[in-house]
């Protein structure tokens, strides 16, 4: 299989050049212990490999997450780069051609910028139109103001619907308002039974969405907020509760969909790319930092520090 070699110069990985090769899949790195971490890239081509009809050198692309599956709704988190897979944290990198989505030829968006996409775009997108396609007019709802929770609200705001957010801090919720649009905050701590003041805010109906990401500790809470027939996607598990609530009771008594959200396809990547550049969207990236070891060990210990909004890039210098 033809495959594209990329060098790093953005987000968390974001890609500089490109080529590609006629090579395998790339297999699970035998060294478990030294992967190259970094799911997400952005970059140009620098070299396209035999029978490669689909990139030219030159092109803008971003890649994908796992980039054995193609097409549908989940991914193999064995595939996904960073994990057993070398990642994207090099200076060349190579992917199959047909895991490399182009980006247009110019836009408004930096690499930094377009690498988020990869994960956190993919994820939100998924939870946001895979299943039952988001509408005009609803409402959606978000804990924390993370990477998946900004880039789904601004999806969702995007296409018309009304957005709430949640932070433990009154300043972040004002911030991400303030920046981004946003048209509620509700502060966790302020409001421990979450699901109230988020009732309260929609007159008694709940939201239509969910982006929930804290797992046993916030799941009641997101069902709860739900209206009748509404979508909880889990997608993380950053609080842990004494005792796992009823769940399966939860969800039938609103009729909810709840449903784990793990990354998504090229696909899903190609879907959300094209949505971005319609609506000329600016996508939050909050520090980019250089290409060394250095600057690498300062972008993991501001993520590890939890004072970020959006996302932590890492950059190699034009």
């Amino acid at each position: 299989m033809s495959q594209t070699v990329i060098r790093i110069d953005g987000p968390q990985n974001s890609v500089r050049n490109l080529t590609a090769f006629k090579d395998e899949v790339p297999e699970p790195s035998k060294h478990e212990d030294n992967v190259v971490p970094c799911s997400d890239a952005a970059g140009v081509v620098v070299f396209v490999g035999e029978g490669v009809k689909t990139l030219s050198k030159g092109d803008r692309v971003i890649s994908t997450f796992d980039p054995t599956n193609l097409y549908g709704q989940q991914m193999n988190w064995l595939n996904g780069h960073g994990g057993l897979v070398d990642g994207a944290l090099r200076e060349y990198f190579t992917i199959p051609a047909a895991a490399a989505v182009k980006l247009p030829e110019s836009s408004p968006q930096s690499f930094s910028e377009w690498s988020t996409l990869v994960c956190t775009g993919v994820t939100a997108w998924n939870a946001l139109y895979a299943i039952t396609p988001l509408k005009p007019s609803q409402i959606g709802l978000a804990l924390g103001t993370g990477g998946v929770p900004i880039i789904g609200l601004l999806l969702a705001k995007a296409a018309g619907c009304t957005t709430i957010i949640t932070s433990s801090s009154d300043e972040k919720l004002e911030a991400v308002k303030s920046k981004f649009g946003f048209d509620f905050g509700v502060n966790y701590k302020t409001h421990p039974e979450l699901s109230k003041e988020v009732l309260r805010l929609t007159n008694g109906e709940g939201v239509d969405y969910v982006l929930e990401n804290g797992g046993s500790g916030t799941i009641a809470e997101s069902i709860n907020s739900v209206k009748m027939g509404g979508n909880v996607s889990v997608i993380g598990f950053l609080s842990q509760a004494k005792e796992m609530p009823d769940v399966a009771g939860l969800a039938l008594a609103k009729g909810a969909v709840v449903r784990g959200v793990v990354v998504g396809s090229t696909q899903l990547l190609h879907e959300v790319v094209r949505f971005v550049t319609r609506k000329g969207l600016r996508l939050p990236v909050e520090k980019e930092l250089g290409f060394s070891a250095d600057e690498a060990s300062k972008a993991y210990e501001y993520l590890l520090s939890g004072t970020h909004v959006g996302k932590v890039c890492i950059k190699v210098s034009e």
